[in-house]
């Protein structure tokens, strides 16, 4: 295997764990600009699998399968979301760890 199928994994994974993120925060939150955070990272995620899947079947040349993963990470991109950890340590952050809101 190539180095760049390791490097579209990557990209998947950090897609796919962002996503899997802002669905947690979502359901305990109930805050909409983390649920419209998840939907584009499902749309990014497809887009990433997609370029992975490219980058995987032609390793001569893979500049299509990583420009494709590249647009997924572009789309994923951070949009406006309100500050819900305060003043949290980091890895609660990173795990999405916040107060239950019903």
């Amino acid at each position: 295997m190539s180095i760049y199928v390791y490097i579209a994994a990557f990209g998947f994974i950090s897609i796919i764990f962002l996503t899997l993120r802002d669905i947690r925060i979502f359901h305990r939150t109930k805050i909409v600009s983390y649920r419209k955070g998840a939907l584009k990272g499902m749309i990014a995620g497809t887009i990433a699998l997609i370029g992975m899947g490219v980058t995987a079947a032609n390793p001569a040349d893979p500049t299509i399968g990583l420009t494709i993963m590249f647009v997924a990470i572009y789309l994923n991109g951070k949009g406006k979301r309100e500050d819900v950890f305060g003043n949290t340590p980091m890895i609660k952050r990173v795990l999405g760890e916040t107060i239950i809101r019903k």
